[in-house]
């Protein structure tokens, strides 16, 4: 352990958080890219090719609930290391699907989304509580913003790459040049992951201003010492959705991660489509919308720090970023009216940031979850946000096939947006830390 000068090892721990995530949304977003080329080999229509997009989330949600049950059991380092592995090798999997006969192909490729989506559902969960550990609350705005932005970062950086793979080496290749990189970067979490006090190279001082400004260092200590943390039941999460505020914040995070899955799965395909965009094109004019939300995502987070640090409620302080951008994320409504590509992808742009800017569920889910039910909070926060990774792609997919166009999509999504604001204002109230008492009553702690 370092001396007394304060290190800085938080921050090397939310940079690994970013890649993390980074290469788990490489992995979501791959069938984006190419969905196009797919689709031609397999045969699939609209609709099928929304159902092979929600494939992925069906498992995510599904085991949201486990998996934050086991990370508060075993820790974050080991479960969240084990789960990039996992993703890793069923990537490389899906890139063989390829040499099969078309009839055989998407039900195999349904099948490994959906273990891909088992694999990497312990990521958000993880980076939630992984943040509440390592950060106080005046810093967990940009952290979490951070790890969230790499879901834009993530379309950036893979998405002209694999544009250009599949023009020149076909679909397959995408999805091994993801399982490469994963396995690559398993090596590297197992490495620099630890828990706050066990860290080799943090110092006293790091320790102390993350314990007083909030953080909660101690979460994994007690794994080490054979404590039976919170256990993951039934009544753990009834208590949970009893709730008003913690509701609200679940339900804000499903409208919001609609934008999140359209922008993953249907957007590249809407530039080619609709736009009559090349898909290597696509690819890289995808990647400016995803760059203003990977900025906007920072930037929210750091206004909403600023607004903290300057004696605001916690409650303004979240809640003034997230209502702010879904406003703009709305503007999306206007590729409608309009017909050149570059106002098109000015608009999304604007959506784009708007999205990230407004993208602080995860914050709000270290600020109020109940100090023993950090894991589980966010998977039931995760799991409840994530149905809309199974509902978006298909009722797309359905209004482009009844309608033979992505207006009515887009309005779609625009409402969407519209009704995460309603969440976080008359809904939620007032943001605060909630713990559960025997009774399984609720009251007010400072975050």
């Amino acid at each position: 352990m370092a001396g007394k000068e304060q290190s800085h090892i938080r921050f090397l721990i939310v940079l690994m958080l970013f890649t993390a995530s980074c290469c788990s949304y490489g992995d979501r977003v791959v069938l984006s890219i190419v969905g196009v080329d797919i689709s031609h080999q397999l045969g699939l229509n609209p609709l099928k090719l929304g159902y092979l997009f929600s494939g992925f989330s069906w498992a995510y949600v599904v085991a949201q609930l486990p998996a934050g049950g086991l990370l508060d059991r075993y820790g974050s380092k080991r479960v969240y290391g084990i789960s990039i592995v996992a993703w890793s090798i069923l990537a490389l999997i899906a890139g063989f699907i390829g040499f099969l006969p078309a009839a055989m192909g998407f039900g195999l490729l349904f099948a490994i989304r959906l273990l891909s989506g088992l694999a990497q559902s312990p990521v958000f969960p993880g980076n939630g509580r992984i943040v509440a550990a390592w950060f106080p609350t005046a810093e967990r705005g940009r952290a979490s913003a951070i790890f969230n932005s790499s879901q834009y970062f993530a379309l950036v950086i893979f998405g002209p790459v694999m544009g250009w793979l599949v023009q020149h080496y076909g679909w397959k290749a995408c999805f091994w040049l993801g399982g490469i990189v994963s396995l690559l970067l398993s090596v590297v979490w197992f490495r620099v992951i630890h828990s706050v006090k066990s860290h080799p190279h943090i110092s006293d001082a790091e320790i102390s201003y993350i314990e007083e400004g909030g953080g909660l260092a101690n979460m994994d200590q007690n794994l080490r010492k054979g404590a039976n943390p919170n256990q993951l039941t039934w009544s753990a999460v009834r208590m949970l959705l009893s709730n008003r505020m913690l509701v609200g914040i679940y339900i804000g995070q499903y409208c919001i991660t609609t934008l999140t899955w359209f922008f993953l799965t249907w957007f590249p395909v809407y530039l080619n489509q609709a736009r009559h965009i090349a898909i290597a094109k696509a690819g890289l004019l995808a990647a400016v919308p995803a760059l203003c939300g990977s900025i906007g995502g920072v930037f929210g987070g750091i206004v909403s720090d600023h607004l903290l640090k300057n004696g605001n409620s916690l409650s303004v302080a979240r809640k003034v970023p997230i209502v702010a951008g879904m406003a703009l994320s709305m503007t999306m409504i206007g590729c409608n009216y309009v017909s050149g590509q570059m106002a098109v992808i000015l608009l999304m742009s604007l959506a784009f940031f708007g999205k990230g800017f407004g993208a602080l569920g995860w914050t709000v889910i270290s600020d109020v979850s109940p100090r023993n039910m950090i894991g589980i909070n966010g998977g039931l926060f995760n799991l409840i946000g994530n149905i809309a990774g199974i509902t978006t792609p298909i009722i797309i997919g359905w209004i482009v096939q009844r309608t033979g166009s992505f207006n009515l999509a887009l309005v779609f999504v625009g409402v969407t947006a519209l009704a995460a604001i309603v969440a976080y204002l008359p809904l939620v109230g007032r943001i605060h830390r909630v713990e559960f008492g025997s009774k399984e009553q609720t009251k007010e702690q400072p975050a």
